[in-house]
């Protein structure tokens, strides 16, 4: 047993680990760090100095987010696949949580600045022609995620030889705006007559009455480009098209893509169409 002489007090073991002794105490409490010795008479606490490994670790994965309940729990398997598994998913959590924030500081920056915002951004009534369309449907886990799709797309297309001739696009297929699990076509037009194999296939649309938002610049505008469209709907007093079918759900053009120009020469058309 080490002798009580060889352990660090409270005080001296908060100072070397950077944890204060109001943690400490508290760590001890849920027998997370236990101290080496507490002297019977006076309730003090002391501490080896081998347990400075334990107190790294544990500030380290409070750092981390880690509560309590699971920090006694992954000090248990240190050096174990569990102990890796868990860190790398925390890892994705703070990514995810990363991503948001940063979603949500792009939104402030738009609000605080809104009228050099929307600048990039134009709103026209248009008639769209007729079109011949190569799609694939799918479903992703959110909007963010359309890449997923192109990626199963356009090796189908190079595959069966089909030579698009206009802008790719996408169109939103669900009945309301979901978070989750979103039903997406992306398209490329083609020439009428073209024949495709699955998973690919072939989808006519009419030619159509449409609000269009042009929008220059990186795609976080798009929610905003929504937001024009609805505001010109309002003031000229426009009825979105609403019977169930494909022509009448709203879908965007990209112009241009990432692999071809900078996110601020972006181009986007937003259409939703009228009734």
């Amino acid at each position: 047993m080490t002798e009580t002489t060889d352990l660090m007090t409270i005080g001296q073991f908060s100072s070397l680990s950077r944890l204060s002794v109001r943690m400490l105490r508290h760590y001890d409490l849920h027998g997370v760090l236990v101290p080496a010795h507490v002297e019977p008479a006076s309730g003090y606490r002391r501490y080896a100095a081998g347990q400075l490994q334990d107190a790294a670790d544990i500030r380290n994965l409070r750092d981390i987010g880690f509560g309590v309940s699971a920090i006694g729990i992954l000090l248990a398997a240190r050096h174990t696949p569990e102990w890796t598994n868990a860190l790398r998913l925390q890892r994705e959590t703070l990514l995810e949580e990363q991503h948001a924030a940063q979603g949500r500081v792009s939104l402030i920056n738009r609000l605080l600045d809104q009228g050099e915002a929307t600048m990039s951004i134009t709103v026209s009534r248009t008639t769209v022609p007729a079109m011949t369309l190569a799609s694939l449907r799918g479903t992703v886990p959110t909007y963010a995620d359309e890449g997923q799709l192109w990626g199963r797309m356009m090796p189908a297309l190079s595959a069966q030889s089909i030579t698009p001739i206009g802008p790719c696009g996408v169109i939103e297929h669900d009945d309301q705006y979901t978070e989750r699990d979103v039903d997406l076509s992306i398209f490329v037009p083609v020439a009428p007559g073209t024949r495709v194999d699955a998973p690919l296939e072939i989808v006519e649309l009419p030619q159509r009455d449409c609000l269009v938002a042009r929008v220059v610049g990186p795609y976080n505008q798009i929610t905003a480009a929504h937001d024009l469209i609805n505001a010109r709907i309002a003031e000229d007093g426009l009825r979105v098209r609403s019977d169930d079918t494909v022509a009448a759900r709203a879908f965007n053009l990209y112009l241009n893509t990432p692999a071809e120009v900078s996110a601020d020469e972006l181009i986007t058309e937003v259409y939703e169409p009228l009734a």
